[in-house]
Parts: structure tokens; C-alpha cells; sequence
């Protein structure tokens, strides 16, 4: 090789500015970049793949190990991990011995980045001791904190990533300090606390957008994880849409495969089984590719979890839950486990034997099964960790082992447990498992994630209800069914935050909501403005994510109260419970407890479906008779259909009831009750659980009529709000009336607050996409869900006169969202709102005969039965909800 010429430390000069603008290139997340500017600098230094080293010129020397180490870094990222491997052992040969330490901690890092676990804590353990430069060793601290995030060493984690941000910040070096204060967060989220997680990404977002916005996607990629650990999948795989889109524009390919894995996750947990599998594959694919054993049998893992979770091929026919070739899942998960393991992957090989274990199960081959979980299996200690010997020992399992590990723990032994008999004790641990899920929703402030966290536990919760079906007691049957369900209402209300950014986005989405609904009625679209409404709604979704929980819940209500309210009312109870398909009742009254089945469930599903389409198009304007005469048709189709599958095996039970409290499942929450055949006339109150409609009750009949005046509200741009208000405002001389100008969302939400009872009319609508967001439309902009959690006393009685306000988004764990559910959650005990589009001249007569009915004494369920038979209108969409 040529030696460099006398005006070498002019070269050295450029080499080290390339050097460094490569290592800042690699810091923001592009290795393709990075590789360029470091094959210039090789390029100068006139360095050939082979060459001896050279002892005349210790700064060349010095220099080409800095550029082969980077280099090596930047092709292992962008999936050259061999070429990666040749370069780092070039450096080594270059580097002089007071930079070996360096080499070591850059080998230790693709180590890690491979899935190398084991062998990269040695190394930079090794290294450490040896960095005596605050930015080398700041660089080496950072990775070693990931390697025990990985390995679920929280407390080293933390302490790695805090002193590698003190000797950053020491050092001004903001890229490095904010990557530890990132993993630094990840701590909280491993220890649970996802509200702490989120609000320290929060931070290192801005932080990156400031000095390293190449890291971006990482971030996104840790703040799905923390989304997918509160339940919200499909929230999940939207912000893993946007990570994976720019680590392919990065090259970034092991983060790439990450994300990949991590949507394997969000679909599997959302259902999407195939989709899971797909996404699984292409992870197990890459990592393969990129020689990474640890990361690839993770994804074989999330693999194996689809295929146990549901059908293997998209459109299988047969239950909804039936697993395809069980056996061979066991036999794949066993072999699995125990490479798991021989790679020190505890987690992931306790995992892969309980998924084992449960597909033995279904298989029927309950003594393997048997086996499996009593045995301990020897297998081989991670290499070079000193460890003993690792065993599988299942049922045993470590308190710090992940929730979703300790959930299937629980899952694996109630199923076991079911197919040897034992009931009581398949009972006992989902009881055991659903409790994990209750302390986790008792962290989360936020109603967003305390309802999608009860997703976790959907196993679970399907195990006990089998099991107590099982047993053939229908008290047991209502029992567990209230366990599984509504479970956020246990919780007291978490008002959002209100600090300045929130209150400043809340402001914008507000004034520009205003412009777009002024445009839609202009027949005018405006994408821009929907964009950024879109922005400020995620901006204030993610504030509330940030909330810490209350951890005290109320306790589950007995049978035995629920019956003593319902005693008391004159009311029989008939929960709905959607059982692999098949749809059961469970009528509660009269001192009896009785279960019935009622048929598929699918049918009745889509027929409501259809209802809902039906009564929205009927609310249009202008129809041609021969269109309503269609619609009319199906109309009354769907009513019976209805009425046939649910309410002809019910009707004898609750015949000797004054009135019906109907907890509903699923699709059949937008159900408008008081319209189908059989129950018109009839009081019906609908409610997320019993439990919630008892509390519901007590609080109603404690707050009644204490001569404080109604409040009405008007809405703009609605001609028949006026002849509303007027006829209801004649009932009640002294009543708050907020018209026009007036009728400001912070003049509503004051009066609102604790108000007895509060009459809203105006234009309304459902954000099936951000429920959080649906909104009543007042004369300074909408009155969102998201505000009426700001209300510090709930009103006790609110109507809201205003087309579908009254839907709701169920979750899994029939967890409610809308409107409507955000005032039952705030303690709200009576809400009386529409599940479809209401014609104006429906919503005022039925109205006006409401508030008539409520003033001569009636309850509200009976006030609004009455009213709805007194104007003639047996398709009144106005549902109940909470107490009657």
C-alpha cells in the first residue's frame, strides 16, 4: 500500500471531519449515508481489504480502525452483518491497544443487534473498565442498558442509561443523552407504568425533532410497544404503518424487522389471525437474512401464537375458536421452546411451552399436556453468562416474567385444569389472571386505555365463562359474565389533563371543527383542515395516554344486590352474552336466575347492522316514495328478524316485569330497543352490566328532584331546535335556557356540572374512527366526549336531542366508548340519547311527550316508553341508557 505524503495531516484532517460526519449521519438513523462518507475517508487513507498493518504511522493507524469500526456498524444495519463481522476484525488488527476497548464495545453492539445477547454483555462489559472518554463510554453504557432491558434486568438498565446520559450531557452531546432518557423510558414500561413510559417519549420526541429526527422511527416504534401493552392494536399498527415507512427509507433493516414483528403483535391481538402469520413470516424472513437466531425464533414464536389463536387459513370454516392441527402446533412449540432456551430466551421458551401445553389440550391429549407442565427440562445455560443450567418449569413462573407471559400462565393452567374437571380450580386461575388485568387498567389514567386494556385478558375471560357454563349454574354463569365485562366502570374518573399544550390544541381542533362542519353543510370538503384536526385529535389522545391511574376500583356487586334493586323497581335484567358464536341470555328477576340460548349470533348481528343503515336513511330528507317504501320494507324485516331471535324465547320470562334493564353485547348495543315488536310501550333501560345499572339506580334514586332547574340547550343551524326548547321550556318556568350566542361550549360545560337535569339539542355526531371526539355542535364549536371528562360533578339526567349520539364503539370485554359512555363513566346515572339518525319532527314530538311524562312523575325508562307510544312513532331511536 502507498503511505500517505507529506501533507498527510491535511488528508487526516478530512478523514476525521468525514468520520465524524458519519458517526452523526449513523446517530440519526441513516447507515447508508454513514457507509458513503466512510468509504471517502478509506478511500483517502488509500486502505486495501488485506493489507498489513502498518506500526510507522500510529495516526493512520488510529484512523482507519475509527472508520472500519463505523463502517462495520453502518453495514450490519442496513443487513451486511457478515461484511459487518470482516470489517470489525480488520479494526482490530488497525486499532492501537488504548482503542481496542472501542472495537470491543462497536463487536458488542452488532452482538446485541443480532440477538447476540449473551456474548455483547461480555464484551461491553469487558469495555467498560477500559473507556476512559466520556463520549466512548457514555456510547457503550447506552448499549449495555439495552442489553438488560432485553434480558429484563430493569434496575441495570436504568442505572446504565442515567449514567450514560450524565457523562452525554457532560459532554454536550444531546444526541447520545436523549437515546439514554429513551431507554431510560422503556424502563417504565417494562416495569408497567405506561403513563411514565409515554410522557418520557413524549419528551425524547421533541428532543429528537430538535437534534437527531433519523431516530424518529425507533421512538415510534417503543411507543407502539407501549400501545400494544395497553390493549390498543389497531392504534399500534397505525403507528407502526408510519416507523416501517421510514426504516425502509433509512435502510434500517433490523428495525425494519422489529417493526415488522411488532405488527405480527398488534394483529394477533386485534384478531386478524392470517394477517398475524403473514406479518410473522416476513420478520422470521429478515432476521434469518440478517443471521439474528435470537430475533428470528421470536417471530417464529408470534408465528406459532396465530396459528394456536385461530384457523390457519383465511375463510377455515368451523368455530370461530377451533385451532388447526393442534398436534403439530404442540410438537413445532415444543421444539421451539427448547431452542428458546438454548439461546437464554426465558421468556420467549416459557412462552412457546405454554402455547404447547394448551395445544395439547385442544389436541385432547391431555396427559402429554399433563406431563409437560409437571416436568422440568435441563437444557443448555446461555453461553458465556456463568449461569446454571435454565429450566422450563412451567406453573412456577417468575413474578418479573411480562404480563402477557404471566396471562398465558394462567390461561395454560385454567384450560388444563377444565379438561381434567377440576372447575373450581380452572376458576380460581382466570380469576387469578383477570386480576393482573384489573392492577394494570388500576396504572392506566387514561379512558382510552383502561377500556382497550381489557383485550389482553379476552382468553381469559372466554376461559371462565366456559368453564362456568360448564358447571350448568346460571348464578355462576351471571357471575363470571359480570367479571368479564364493562370492567372499566369499576374505576373512578380520571379528569384530563389541561395543561397549556393541551388547552392550545383543544382551542384549534375547536375553531377549525367549526370551519369544517360549516363547510360540509356548504357541500364543501376541505382535506387540509381534516388533517390537521386529525393531528390535534392524536395530539390530545396521547396527553391523555400520559395519565396515571387510580389503582382503587369498586368491588364486583353481588347477585344478591343486583336483585334486591331490580326487587325493588319492578324490573327483570336480561344480559346477552355472545359464546363462540352462539348468543345466550341470562334473565335475572323474580328471585330466579336463568340462562337461555337463543340462537347464532352472527344473523342477529347483521341484521341490527342493517337496522341502523336502514333508520339513518330513513332520516334523510326529500325521499322518493317508491325509495321509502323500500326502506320501510326492510325497516320492518329487520325489526322482526330481531324480535324472532332475541326477543320471542325472552318474552314469557318477563312478562310478570314492569320494566327491562337489557345489558347487551357486541353489535347488539345499537339496538333501539323501544322499536321492536313486543317491547313497545314497554320501559327498557339499557346498561353496560348490571353492576353499572345498579350503581346507576341507587345514584339516580338518591339525587331526585331537589327543585334545582332544568337546563336547555340550543344548538345553532337547526330550524327545529326552537320548537323543541319552547315546548320543553313551558314545562319548566325556571328553567337555564342557552340559546344562540349563548349556547358557548364553556358557558355549557359550566352549567352541565352537576346539573339535575340537562336537555342538549342540537346537531350531533358519532366519531366512530376517535370516539373521544364525537361531538354535539354549539355556537363556538363542539362540545366533544373528551370534555364532559373535565366535568367535576356529574349532571344526574341528561337527554341529548341529536342524531346518533347515542352509538357506541364496543371493545372487547363489551368495553364502551361514545358520547354517551363518556357521561355514564364521569357518574352520570341517566342518559337518554339516539342510537341512529332521528328526523327532526320525531325528535321534537318525542321530546316535547318526554319531558310532559318526567314532570308527572314517571321514570325516565317509563317517561320515554310513554312518550314514544303517545306520538305514534314506533321507530323513536331514543334509547335509556345507565338507570330508568
Amino acid at each position: 500500500m502507498s503511505k500517505v505524503t507529506a501533507d498527510g495531516s491535511e488528508i487526516y484532517e478530512r478523514v476525521a471531519r468525514l468520520h465524524g460526519l458519519a458517526v452523526a449521519a449513523t446517530d440519526d438513523g441513516h447507515p447508508g449515508l454513514a457507509a458513503r462518507r466512510l468509504r471517502q475517508g478509506l478511500a483517502l487513507l488509500r486502505w486495501e481489504t488485506g493489507a498489513p498493518p502498518e506500526t510507522g504511522d500510529p495516526e493512520r493507524a488510529a484512523l482507519l480502525a475509527r472508520l472500519l469500526t463505523s463502517l462495520a456498524h453502518a453495514e450490519a444495519e442496513q443487513g451486511h452483518s457478515a461484511r459487518g463481522t470482516e470489517l470489525l476484525d480488520e479494526a482490530q488488527r488497525w486499532a492501537p491497544p488504548a482503542e481496542l476497548a472501542i472495537v470491543q464495545g462497536q463487536r458488542g453492539l452488532m452482538y446485541l443487534r443480532t440477538g447476540r445477547t449473551a456474548e455483547a454483555l461480555e464484551l461491553l462489559d469487558l469495555a467498560v473498565p477500559r473507556l476512559a472518554r466520556g463520549v466512548e463510554l457514555a456510547r457503550v453504557l447506552l448499549n449495555r442498558s439495552v442489553i438488560h432491558l432485553m434480558t429484563g434486568k430493569v434496575g441495570l438498565a436504568r442505572a446504565d442509561a442515567r449514567r450514560s446520559a450524565e457523562l452525554a450531557r457532560a459532554q454536550g452531546h444531546e444526541v447520545i443523552e436523549a437515546k439514554a432518557q429513551h431507554n431510560d423510558g422503556y424502563c417504565d414500561l417494562l416495569l408497567g407504568d405506561i403513563p411514565t413510559a409515554l410522557a418520557v417519549f413524549g419528551e425524547v420526541e421533541r428532543a429528537y425533532r430538535r437534534v437527531n429526527p433519523g431516530f424518529l422511527p425507533v421512538l415510534a416504534l417503543d411507543q407502539a410497544r407501549a400501545l400494544l401493552a395497553a390493549g390498543l392494536a389497531d392504534e399500534a399498527g397505525r403507528t407502526l404503518d408510519g416507523a416501517l415507512d421510514g426504516f425502509r427509507k433509512q435502510r434500517l433493516m433490523q428495525d425494519y424487522a422489529e417493526a415488522e414483528l411488532a405488527r405480527a403483535q398488534a394483529a394477533l391481538h386485534a384478531g386478524r389471525f392470517a394477517e398475524a402469520r403473514a406479518w410473522a413470516r416476513r420478520a422470521e424472513n429478515r432476521f434469518r437474512r440478517r443471521r439474528s437466531p435470537a430475533w428470528a425464533l421470536r417471530a417464529e414464536l408470534m408465528r406459532l401464537r396465530a396459528d394456536l389463536a385461530g384457523p390457519a387459513r383465511p375463510g377455515s370454516r368451523g368455530a370461530p375458536d377451533q385451532i388447526a392441527r393442534p398436534g403439530a402446533v404442540a410438537r413445532k412449540a415444543g421444539d421451539l421452546a427448547a431452542r428458546c432456551a438454548e439461546l437464554g430466551l426465558r421468556d420467549e421458551s416459557e412462552m412457546a411451552a405454554l402455547l404447547a401445553t394448551r395445544a395439547l389440550v385442544a389436541a385432547g391429549n391431555f396427559a402429554e399436556a399433563e406431563a409437560l407442565w409437571s416436568r422440568a427440562e435441563p437444557v443448555v445455560a446461555r453461553p458465556g453468562s456463568g449461569d446454571a443450567p435454565l429450566e422450563v418449569r412451567l406453573g412456577s413462573g417468575s413474578r418479573a416474567a411480562p404480563l402477557e407471559v404471566r396471562l398465558m400462565r394462567r390461561l395454560a393452567e385454567a384450560e388444563l385444569a377444565s379438561a381434567r374437571g377440576l372447575r373450581g380450580q380452572a376458576l380460581r386461575r382466570v380469576r387469578s389472571g383477570l386480576a393482573l388485568i384489573h392492577a394494570h387498567r388500576g396504572r392506566l389514567g387514561s379512558l382510552d386505555m383502561q377500556t382497550g386494556v381489557t383485550a389482553l385478558g379476552s382468553d381469559l375471560a372466554a376461559a371462565g365463562l366456559a368453564a362456568a357454563l360448564a358447571n350448568g349454574s346460571a348464578r355462576l354463569v351471571f357471575e363470571w359474565s359480570e367479571r368479564c365485562r364493562a370492567q372499566a366502570f369499576r374505576f373512578p374518573p380520571i379528569r384530563p389533563q389541561h395543561d397549556e399544550p393541551t388547552a392550545e390544541a383543544l382551542a384549534e381542533l375547536r375553531h377549525l371543527a367549526q370551519q369544517l362542519h360549516a363547510g360540509e353543510a356548504a357541500a364543501r370538503r376541505d382535506p387540509e383542515i381534516r388533517r390537521r384536526c386529525l393531528e390535534l385529535e392524536r395530539l390530545i389522545r396521547e396527553r391523555g395516554w400520559q395519565l396515571p391511574g387510580a389503582r382503587e376500583s369498586l368491588a364486583p356487586a353481588s347477585t344478591g344486590v343486583v336483585e334486591a334493586e331490580l326487587a325493588a323497581a319492578g324490573l327483570a335484567l336480561v344480559s346477552l352474552l355472545n359464546v363462540r358464536g352462539r348468543l345466550l341470555a341470562l334473565v335475572l328477576g323474580a328471585g330466579r336466575c336463568r340462562l337461555l340460548e337463543l340462537g347464532a349470533y352472527a344473523p342477529l348481528a347483521e341484521a341490527v347492522q342493517r337496522l341502523t343503515g336502514d333508520l339513518n336513511a330513513r332520516a334523510g330528507r326529500n325521499l322518493r316514495p317508491n325509495l321509502a317504501a323500500v326502506i320501510d320494507a326492510s325497516l320492518r324485516r329487520q325489526l322482526a328478524t330481531i324480535a324472532d331471535g332475541l326477543l320471542t324465547p325472552l318474552l314469557p320470562s318477563l312478562a310478570e316485569a314492569h320494566g327491562i334493564v337489557v345489558v347487551p353485547t357486541m353489535a347488539l348495543s345499537a339496538i333501539p330497543w323501544g322499536t321492536l315488536p313486543g317491547l313497545v310501550g314497554k320501559p327498557v333501560v339499557a346498561a353496560p352490566s348490571a353492576q353499572v345499572w345498579a350503581a346507576a339506580q341507587r345514584a339516580r334514586l338518591s339525587s331526585v328532584a331537589d327543585g334545582e332547574p332544568p337546563l336547555l340547550v340550543a344548538g345553532p343551524n337547526l330550524t327545529a331546535v326552537e320548537p323543541e326548547i319552547e315546548q320543553i321550556a313551558a314545562l319548566y318556568p325556571k328553567a337555564q335556557q342557552l340559546t344562540g350566542s349563548a349556547a358557548t361550549v364553556a358557558a355549557t360545560l359550566e352549567a352541565l356540572d352537576g346539573a339535575s337535569i340537562a336537555h342538549l339539542a342540537a346537531h350531533g355526531h358519532h366519531e366512530r374512527e376517535n370516539v373521544l371526539f364525537s361531538r354535539l355542535i354549539l355556537s363556538d364549536g363542539p362540545l366533544m366526549a373528551h370534555d364532559v371528562q373535565r366535568l367535576r360533578t356529574a349532571p344526574r339526567h341528561v337527554v341529548l336531542s341529536a342524531c346518533d349520539i347515542g352509538r357506541l364503539v364496543v371493545r372487547p370485554g363489551d368495553e364502551l366508548l361514545g358520547f354517551t359512555a363518556a357521561l355514564l363513566y364521569m357518574g352520570t346515572p341517566t342518559v337518554v340519547s339516539s342510537v341512529a339518525k332521528v328526523p327532526d319532527e320525531t325528535a321534537i314530538a318525542v321530546m316535547a311527550a318526554y319531558h310532559r311524562q318526567l314532570a308527572l312523575g314517571l321514570s325516565p325508562a317509563a317517561a320515554l316508553a310513554a312518550a314514544s307510544a303517545s306520538v305514534g312513532e314506533s321507530s323513536s331511536t331514543f334509547v335509556c341508557f345507565g338507570a330508568g
